[in-house]
């Protein structure tokens, strides 16, 4: 092969890998929302020069403007500031929830599928106790448990997602479990617990990206209704959900439900169809 022929092939090679790893418009507007989103949480100063909490009464119920992108609210707030500034809240809080999905039904997950025998059957039937109830159910009854305030919220949707991470966890360890490199290592003399933590679990925990990116964007809808009803922070924070549920009881300025509910559904379809790539490109 001539020194040409391999330079050719290299590039062809090189364009195939960018093409496979080509970013649909779609998905790059989602990226797009959902930095936005964060951009929001970390620095909502930047986005914005007024206050959140208090408001001109003289400016009550304008409707968007380029004054005011949301219009405003009953007290005179700037409605995309209360929006901004309540980001930070939504997201932390749906991150708060991931996380303890992630560990808590992870680790449920892995032990169970790696060790069989009893502990899988012990926490099976904690996982089938789990999802007997509806997931929304769930996270009330905890919420109401351990108190209303948007904290306790993102605890209680985490602990409602615990049993989908430890079923699609527990699958995903039983199939690697089979794998030839795992058997080989068993039969090297390798202890059960470094064939757990440097084979199974590396491998294993593929499928829980895409799954824990999905269960963000389920999260932020979660605390947001719990808002919405009353579980969250109570006034004047600005999460999401409370926005609305404020909104709904002045149904002739529209916009004060339509502007956070289109926020937090565009992130929400957002990071649906981010999870939906990652899956695709796994």
């Amino acid at each position: 092969m001539t020194l040409a022929s391999t330079h050719s092939t290299s590039r062809i090679t090189a364009i195939g890998r960018l093409t496979a790893l080509r970013v649909p418009p779609v998905v790059a507007l989602s990226f797009a929302i959902v930095a936005l989103a964060i951009a929001w949480s970390l620095a909502p100063s930047l986005f914005t020069s007024y206050d959140p909490v208090n408001g001109v009464p003289a400016q009550k119920l304008l409707g968007p403007s380029a004054a005011h992108w949301f219009g405003t609210d009953h007290l005179g707030r700037d409605l995309y500031t209360r929006v901004v500034y309540g980001t930070a809240s939504s997201v932390a809080s749906a991150l708060i929830a991931v996380v303890i999905g992630v560990f808590a039904g992870g680790l449920i997950g892995l032990l169970a599928g790696f060790f069989g025998g009893w502990v899988d059957t012990l926490f099976a039937r904690l996982v089938d106790v789990l999802l007997a109830i509806p997931k929304f159910l769930l996270a009330v009854i905890v919420v109401t448990a351990i108190g209303f305030d948007t904290t306790n919220a993102a605890i209680a949707t985490g602990v409602s997602a615990v049993a989908l991470f430890a079923r699609v966890m527990r699958s995903e360890v039983i199939k690697t479990r089979q794998a030839t490199f795992v058997e080989s290592s068993f039969l090297l003399g390798g202890s059960r617990w470094h064939i757990l933590w440097r084979h199974v679990l590396p491998n294993a925990s593929r499928s829980v990206l895409p799954l824990a990116v999905l269960q963000f964007g389920d999260s932020i809808l979660v605390i947001a209704s719990l808002a919405f009803l009353g579980y969250g922070d109570p006034p004047p924070a600005s999460d999401w959900g409370l926005l609305i549920s404020i909104g709904k009881d002045y149904l002739k300025w529209p916009w004060l439900v339509y502007a956070p509910a289109f926020v937090t559904i565009a992130t929400v379809l957002s990071v649906n169809r981010i999870s939906r790539w990652l899956r695709k490109t796994d």
